[in-house]
């Protein structure tokens, strides 16, 4: 996979400051890590939207649990071949859309069906509430950009969010695990005990980076995939924010190497059934 274009960090640090707790030899920056999709802006809901059309197309042959479970078979199975974003969602729908109706499905609604992936690659995006806020506050650390999928479509998004520029490197990966993560901190020399990982998903942003000796931090999103609910770590104690918005004050309170201080520790929710679309 290629690898993604570098922004430079441009933002000087937010009113000089330096992070409450760390004195001495730690005045350094830490590294803050942010997932995209559903977690800088929003994504999920679409892929709702999109997900209870395609199962109202395929009424005529299964209900609209049997379409949710077919697809998720067939978008689990595909991964490994197609990976993640629209591109895969939409040629994953198309077979499942085949296997559901037993060949009957005909050409105007595999038609539709690619309709809504040009309509998901041509949405625009919708920053979360406070992510300026939160980004411009915390400018004096080293941010990064971490998400998975497809690079054309992530690194699309992020030019059209207007974040580019505040941060110091964007990464797409196709998949986020304790290989993929321990591969980028070696390559861009991060410390493991001064990296912090935001992010909606618990399989892809939590439980590996605390694999990993780093710190994490879970702010749900409303909506989520139940591929990203399929892991071991339903009863790990994990740092959980109600809001993006209320990062600064947890980092504030946060020593590199001590526990994070304001926030709720406690598992997450398990989401939704519909089988959407991460990042």
């Amino acid at each position: 996979m290629p690898s993604a274009p570098q922004f430079p960090a441009v933002r000087p640090p937010f009113g000089g400051r330096i992070i409450a707790g760390v004195t001495g030899d730690d005045h350094q920056p830490l590294t803050v890590a942010f997932d995209a999709d559903d977690t800088l802006w929003h994504n999920e809901d679409l892929f709702l939207d999109v997900h209870i059309e395609y199962e109202e197309l395929l009424s005529p042959w299964a209900d609209a649990a049997t379409v949710d479970d077919r697809l998720h078979e067939v978008q689990t199975a595909n991964l490994p071949r197609f990976g993640y974003g629209v591109k895969s969602f939409t040629l994953s729908m198309i077979e499942a859309a085949v296997r559901i109706s037993g060949g009957e499905v005909d050409a105007d609604r595999i038609t539709t069906i690619i309709g809504y992936g040009k309509r998901l690659l041509d949405r625009p995006v919708e920053l979360i509430d406070g992510v300026e806020e939160v980004l411009d506050a915390l400018g004096h650390h080293r941010l990064m950009v971490i998400t998975k999928g497809d690079v054309h479509d992530q690194l699309a998004k992020v030019a059209a969010s207007g974040l580019a520029e505040r941060f110091w490197r964007v990464e797409v990966v196709a998949d986020k695990d304790a290989s993929v993560y321990s591969e980028l901190l070696e390559r861009h020399g991060i410390d493991p005990s001064r990296f912090v990982m935001v992010g909606n998903s618990l399989r892809s942003d939590v439980l590996p980076v605390l694999e990993l000796g780093g710190t994490a931090v879970h702010v749900p999103y409303p909506i989520t995939w139940r591929h990203e609910n399929e892991h071991d770590g339903h009863d790990v104690d994990v740092t959980t924010l109600e809001a993006l918005r209320e990062l600064p004050q947890l980092l504030m309170n946060w020593a590199p190497g001590g526990e994070l201080g304001a926030g709720m520790a406690g598992p997450a929710g398990t989401g939704g059934r519909y089988g959407v679309h991460p990042a």
